[in-house]
Formats: structure tokens, C-alpha cells, sequence
């Protein structure tokens, strides 16, 4: 019985590497950078706090149109992968008034954390974002695996952020059972 959980174990392995591979290899991936938001309701959420999760960071501006568009989208992916893991920060551009960015947030009941790049640090560091919406998403290991300008393709992001929540799944139930059978 014992070879058995090995082998089982190994396969398990085996099968993390393969998925981590598939999402995480392809070229041009970087390290997301260290970045901390404040946050509409006074919190200060630091980027590399979150590793472990996959993260959504969405750029917008209240003028932004296409933001507006995929805001309700946005949303509903919140509601339905919070609670198994996935983190959306909504950045306001710094341009916007802050009142305006409150009233829209408190009017479309947004759920995740909203912050106000006031001096455009976020967006700095995130390669000088100017155009809305912006999205990128990082894996749970902190590297940026997508980034997009302009209306994102919601099922596809959806499916990508799945796999990572699968991935992350299996990898800790693989560390629970390697720890359970030791």
C-alpha cells in the first residue's frame, strides 16, 4: 500500500510541474512589481500579500465607456471566485476626481477593493498604464501572465483564472497528502 501512495503522490507531482509549466513557461512573463494600494474604505492591501491567489488588477476611469461596459462582468467573476481564491483590485486612474470614483463605486455597489492611483504609482510601475480599461492578471506565484488594453474577453479570462484555481487546488492537495503520509 505504502508504493502505491507513493507512485500516486509522484504522478501527482508530476502532474502539478506539467500544469504549472503550461501556465507559467511561455516567454515575456514577469515578476508583477511590488506595489501597494490604498484602498476607497482606508485599507492598504500590498501586492506580495496576495501571492498564493491569482489577482485581477483592473485599471479604469470613471469617462471610460468600455470600463463601464465590463464593470458588471467584473463583478459577477467576483462574486462567483472570491470565495475559492481569485482577488480583483479596481485601480482608478489618478486623473479622476476622487469624488466622482467613490459615487461610481457606492452607485454600481462594486464588491472588490477599489483604489485611487492618486500619483499614478500603480501605473507606473505596471509599464505607465494610460489607456482604460487595463487589465492583468497574475498567478499565483506573482508573475504576470496576461495583460490587456481595451474590453477583455471575460469566458477566456474566466477559463485562465479556473485553471489557476484548479492548479493551486491540486498543488495543496498534494502537499496535504504528502504531509499526511509521511
Amino acid at each position: 500500500m505504502k508504493f502505491r501512495d507513493q507512485l500516486i503522490t509522484l504522478f501527482a507531482l508530476i502532474l502539478v510541474a506539467v500544469l504549472g509549466w503550461t501556465w507559467l513557461a511561455p516567454t515575456g512573463l514577469q515578476k508583477a512589481p511590488d506595489v501597494q494600494f490604498s484602498t476607497l474604505d482606508g485599507r492598504s492591501i500590498k501586492l506580495t500579500e496576495l501571492r498564493g491567489r491569482p489577482v485581477l488588477i483592473t485599471f479604469w476611469a470613471t469617462t471610460c465607456t468600455s470600463c463601464m461596459k465590463e464593470m458588471p462582468h467584473l463583478i459577477s467573476l467576483y462574486r462567483e471566485l472570491a470565495p475559492r481564491g481569485l482577488e480583483i483590485i479596481g485601480v482608478a486612474m489618478g486623473y479622476d476626481p476622487i469624488n466622482d470614483v467613490i459615487a461610481l463605486s457606492k452607485n454600481r455597489q462594486i464588491p472588490y477593493p477599489i483604489a485611487h492611483d492618486t500619483h499614478n504609482k500603480a501605473a507606473l510601475a505596471f509599464g505607465d498604464v494610460r489607456l482604460t480599461p487595463t487589465n492583468i492578471l497574475i498567478a499565483p506565484d506573482g508573475r504576470i501572465v496576461q495583460q490587456n488594453i481595451g474590453e477583455t474577453d471575460m469566458m477566456q479570462m474566466r477559463t485562465k483564472i479556473l485553471a489557476m484555481l484548479e492548479q493551486s487546488k491540486i498543488l495543496v492537495s498534494v502537499l496535504t497528502f504528502g504531509k499526511a503520509s509521511s
